[in-house]
């Protein structure tokens, strides 16, 4: 079954407050907002980041044998490792491949993350009208990032990162004073926004202590100055007189030893800048076609649908168009066409390398729940309307929804842990969710697959066929053959 991304896009340039001026909102998907493109075997480990040891820094989800072979490997497999399992963990004294910046511990292990070309952001989408992966209750994700801003950015006249930490309790109440309610409902969805944010590694939320998350380290500069004003507007919480134990003590419980303190870069580490990546791509071209090159790069990589290459100068210039898909190939990416539009995937031999990676050791980006979920949906959306002639041959979307009744009727799965595989597909761009009534959704509504589709390439679709017919009518002669032909490869 496919495995996903963990992350399709990139930080935000500042969490937002409630009447906030400048809010672009945060990327925030779950652990694998993806190409379906990658097709490992199921492993028993459950979706999003886990914390590490260490003070709950978060660590890559991935056993030391594929580790290894992507932090020593050609530079397009860490890349692809990265995006489909999140920051990829560093030994000391290890550098980051070449487009990555390096995060250091103050044990000197690190984290790697990909910065993107030219020091652009994702918000460059909003400049070539391109909407980017939908955040689920946006709004809400970017006040409580906001909230956790405003707990763990104690000292304004450093970088945010790493901050301090912060109890989750001490978050929500300055979420309530955010937004002036404190009723259940709202911290409830404070709750779930906390979730995406870890599971993205935006934060690290560990036994009721939560620090910011590794993706902090990459906004930007020059939006520290906003980011220090719109802490400063956020109000501060009224806080209760607490008898067990006080927020003072569970941040000194939470903070490093003395030994730590002592490390070059201080309690919670430094940021080291990585090796350049495509200067040698983009150094032959002029300011304005280097623009051109990398506004093309940024929406392929960010967009929840393929873009029009009629918008970008580097879509239509087929030597343009050449350059942007080197690029891409040294992220372990490629450009597929969709008619007049493009998009990025993986490409399939990045594909593979995934595969045989993570079959070296469990990495657990989606688990057997999301993968038979995804699988229902793929059978009750797709395979059955495409046998009944409503959709064309080559489609993965589909306008059919699966209602949540049917699901509940084909699975053996506890409610609550196909609720929490249909919130990890959405989070992962996998399934899209159509609301009751709707244009797509009938009386009943439901779930249909997701715009992460879009970024199958043409050998992937045939994989992803193949998989669908063992999974719908595995005692079919349609289903012999297609064993037959993989076992005479």
């Amino acid at each position: 079954m496919p495995a996903a991304d963990h992350h399709p896009t990139e930080p935000p340039e500042q969490p937002a407050a409630h009447g906030a001026a400048v809010t672009p909102e945060p990327n925030v998907t779950g652990p694998a907002a993806a190409d379906p493109a990658v097709t490992p075997e199921p492993t028993d480990a459950g979706p999003g980041v886990a914390p590490g040891a260490g003070g709950g820094r978060v660590r890559s989800r991935v056993a030391g044998g594929g580790v290894a072979a992507a932090r020593e490997g050609e530079g397009a497999i860490a890349h692809a490792w990265v995006r489909a399992g999140g920051p990829l963990d560093l030994g000391a004294g290890v550098a980051a491949p070449a487009g990555m910046v390096r995060l250091t511990r103050p044990d000197s292990t690190g984290e790697a993350l990909p910065v993107w070309p030219d020091g652009v952001t994702p918000s460059l989408l909003e400049e070539y009208q391109v909407a980017p992966v939908p955040v689920e209750r946006a709004g809400e994700t970017r006040r409580v990032l906001a909230a956790v801003l405003k707990c763990c950015w104690s000292d304004l006249s450093v970088d945010p990162w790493p901050g301090d930490p912060a109890p989750m309790e001490l978050v929500l109440d300055t979420y309530r004073a955010l937004i002036g309610r404190t009723d259940d409902l709202m911290r409830n969805w404070a709750i779930g926004a906390l979730r995406r944010l870890h599971d993205s590694a935006w934060i690290v939320l560990d036994d009721g202590v939560i620090v910011l998350g590794p993706r902090c380290a990459l906004w930007p500069v020059e939006s520290h100055a906003q980011l220090q004003e719109l802490v400063r507007r956020l109000p501060e919480p009224e806080r209760p007189g607490l008898t067990v134990v006080g927020d003072a003590d569970i941040v000194a419980a939470a903070r490093p030893g003395p030994a730590e303190e002592e490390t070059p870069g201080g309690p919670g580490g430094r940021v080291e800048g990585g090796a350049a990546e495509f200067d040698d791509l983009l150094g032959g071209y002029d300011e304005r076609r280097r623009a051109e090159l990398v506004a093309a790069y940024m929406a392929v990589e960010q967009a929840a649908e393929p873009v029009p290459e009629v918008r970008f100068a580097a879509l239509r210039d087929p030597a343009l168009r050449h350059t942007l898909g080197e690029m891409l190939a040294r992220r372990g990416r490629t450009l597929i066409q969709h008619r007049e539009r493009w998009i990025s995937g993986y490409d399939d031999a990045r594909a593979a390398a995934l595969g045989a990676l993570e079959a070296a050791g469990p990495a657990g980006r989606l688990g057997v729940s999301e993968r038979a979920v995804l699988t229902l949906v793929l059978v009750h959306s797709v395979a059955i309307p495409r046998a009944e002639g409503l959709l064309p041959e080559d489609s993965w979307l589909s306008p059919h929804p699966t209602p949540a009744d049917e699901l509940r009727r084909h699975t053996q799965l506890p409610i609550g842990e196909l609720e929490a595989a249909l919130r990890t597909l959405r989070h992962a761009g996998l399934l899209g969710q159509v609301k009751a009534g709707g244009e797509m959704g009938g009386e009943a509504g439901g779930y249909v697959p997701g715009p992460q589709f879009h970024r199958l390439t043409p050998a992937a679709r045939r994989r992803l066929q193949e998989e669908l017919i063992l999974a719908a009518g595995p005692n079919t002669p349609l289903a012999t053959a297609v064993l037959a032909r993989r076992s005479a490869r």
